[in-house]
């Protein structure tokens, strides 16, 4: 009874972790250059005298699908969408450097460059700041360029752009960041301007996992209370015998 009721719990545990993992990223699935989050357990045995027979589910490394998501042609000049494996650099709120997918930009009050969130875009030399009534284009290497009036175009920053040779990690604001801290800026890496790049996270498959993981949570439970009336049953003969 109590190894059972032990497996059960962790079972359940493991896929109520899972559901959440799975209705996350369900909800972002309209987000633009969201990176579909991917769960995974490793068994681990409890220490200590007596509890051999113990094994709890505990959550492992938290990674994410690489694939990038679908291409969306927007024809405005501030979006961009980044090509093959290149990240677009940015400032968070901690003041660090990070990385993301997202390139809806905009323009803000101060006339800096930044994500839809507000966190500046971070440029070959700082932040990339827009002349006021400026009309601004985005090339392909992540050169910006603005426009007032009648005036020649001029160059005004360039898009920081990485390409990192291993996987990044996601942080709680939804930013990704190297291990090994800021990564250089790679020169061959590009970007599609007037495009968006869609979520990576399929509705469908998300929606039959969300179902096999409640299930499961389910049988997990059935579990359980099979215990509860295994232990009772057991109780009941044993006092029936005294």
């Amino acid at each position: 009874m109590d190894r059972m009721i032990y497996l059960s719990m962790a079972g359940a545990k493991a896929a109520m972790h899972r559901q959440e993992v799975l209705a996350n990223n369900l909800a972002n699935v309209s987000t633009n250059g969201f990176r579909e989050e991917m769960a995974a357990f490793r068994a681990v045995p409890v220490q200590g005298s007596g509890a051999s027979t113990r094994v709890y589910a505990l959550e492992t490394t938290v990674g994410y699908k690489p694939d990038a998501g679908s291409m969306q042609t927007t024809g405005r000049n501030l979006d961009v969408a980044m090509k093959g494996s290149a990240w677009m650099a940015v400032q968070s709120l901690e003041g660090t450097e990070a990385y993301t997918r997202a390139g809806a930009l905009e323009v803000n009050a101060e006339g800096l460059l930044t994500t839809a969130s507000g966190l500046q875009v971070v440029g070959d030399s700082g932040p990339i700041s827009v002349p006021a009534n400026a009309s601004v284009q985005i090339a392909p290497d992540g050169t910006v360029t603005a426009k007032t009036g009648n005036a020649k175009p001029q160059s005004i920053g360039k898009i920081k752009m990485v390409t990192p040779e291993t996987p990044l990690a996601r942080g709680n604001d939804g930013l990704f960041r190297a291990a090994a801290g800021d990564l250089d800026a790679d020169a061959n890496a590009r970007l599609q301007d007037g495009s968006l790049e869609g979520s990576n996270v399929s509705p469908v498959e998300t929606m039959v996992a969300m179902i096999t993981a409640a299930r499961q949570f389910e049988q997990q439970m059935k579990l359980i209370t099979t215990s509860e009336k295994q232990e009772q049953t057991a109780s009941k003969l044993l006092s029936n015998n005294a």
